[in-house]
């Protein structure tokens, strides 16, 4: 069983319109390789030059911020869900 991923209306255009896909990953990080194996150029907007995550851009497994769990380092289990959220800002 995959991963499944949810994807924000500002990406859906690297992803060929799909607000949802499936992936097989074990980490975050391996999940990134593979969304741009899947769709390359993704990850230059998911990640900076260095290859860390984005700080607008906030990810959470099964509703937990991966800030508070390994980073991009966290363990992904199948069936798990990740949500790929920007960071929202204003006043």
């Amino acid at each position: 069983m995959a991963v499944k991923v949810l994807i924000p209306t500002a990406l859906q255009k690297f992803t060929n319109n799909q607000a949802t896909l499936e992936c097989e990953a074990a980490s975050v990080s391996e999940l990134i390789e593979a969304l741009e194996v899947a769709f390359p150029g993704i990850k230059a907007r998911i990640c900076d030059e260095s290859g860390a995550l984005r700080r607008f851009l906030n990810f959470y497994v099964n509703s937990e911020d991966i800030r508070f769990l390994d980073n991009a380092a966290t363990a992904l289990n199948p069936g798990d869900e990740v949500s790929i959220v920007p960071a929202v800002a204003g006043g």
